[in-house]
């Protein structure tokens, strides 16, 4: 069975965020994730991560302007000084949180020029994976459709990869999200057993409302099975929005540490 990480963004959202820790252990789950902790200081984070007892799998570097849409910094020209900080910043709080693996959102590149986006995100990916490896971390890029996020500079599993050659650091890896892929490329099954030797972290939830993974069009207790028969050792975040309740939804949870 896969080791399944609660996304407390996403998921117990009936308590306040620091409250989320203790929900998602009560629940079963030994890790969880977020999209960012920058709200708390990095040792509030932590002391409420520790009580609860379980592992931090990932979190995102800083979006930039969130609230005025920006979804990443890392492919926007001209925003390079902010999106150092940001690596610094989120390297403070991985250290704090005993986090292994940081996701550099790429982010909504507007009317920039497709090559200075590219270039721009290709050093900035290099610079975070240095300044990651240097503090015993790593790094993951995550394709996102253009539904949920219009504009997005990255796309696809193939693109990613490419991406990933260009840079070519052994701490620099794919973010598997197959609620994304299912979506912007389909063919889960063949395409994650091809990718599974760059992925560093994985994440469902079903398509196509994003609820629960017992819900929608993918048949995830295959592909369940399918990372265990691969030997796939990471965690797979549940980056879904529960339909009716966090806890009232689980029974997909139930079932899959059942079987």
């Amino acid at each position: 069975m896969p080791r399944f990480a609660a996304n407390l963004s996403m998921m117990f959202t009936e308590h306040p965020f620091l409250d989320r820790f203790q929900a998602a252990a009560d629940a079963g789950f030994t890790a969880v994730e977020f999209l960012f902790p920058y709200d708390h200081p990095p040792e509030i984070v932590a002391k409420w991560r520790e009580a609860a007892g379980v592992h931090q799998a990932l979190f995102n570097l800083a979006p930039g302007n969130w609230d005025g849409g920006e979804r990443g910094l890392a492919s926007l020209p001209g925003r390079e000084a902010e999106f150092e900080a940001s690596v610094t910043q989120a390297l403070d709080y991985a250290d704090a949180l005993d986090c292994p693996l940081l996701h550099v959102m790429a982010g909504i590149p507007g009317n920039a020029p497709a090559e200075a986006a590219t270039a721009t995100y290709r050093r900035n990916l290099t610079l975070a994976a240095d300044r990651a490896a240097a503090r015993g971390r790593s790094i993951c890029i995550e394709p996102i459709n253009a539904r949920d996020m219009p504009g997005f500079f990255l796309r696809t599993t193939t693109e990613a990869i490419a991406h990933l050659d260009d840079v070519a650091r052994p701490n620099a890896h794919l973010q598997l999200d197959l609620y994304h892929c299912q979506i912007s490329e389909g063919d889960l099954a063949k395409r994650t057993a091809a990718l599974l030797p760059r992925v560093a972290h994985v994440q469902i939830a079903g398509v196509p409302e994003r609820h629960e993974p017992s819900l929608g069009e993918i048949n995830y207790p295959y592909l369940f099975a399918l990372l265990d028969r691969l030997g796939y050792d990471g965690w797979v975040g549940c980056e879904y929005r529960p339909e009716a309740g966090t806890v009232e939804g689980l029974g997909w949870f139930a079932a899959a540490q059942a079987g």
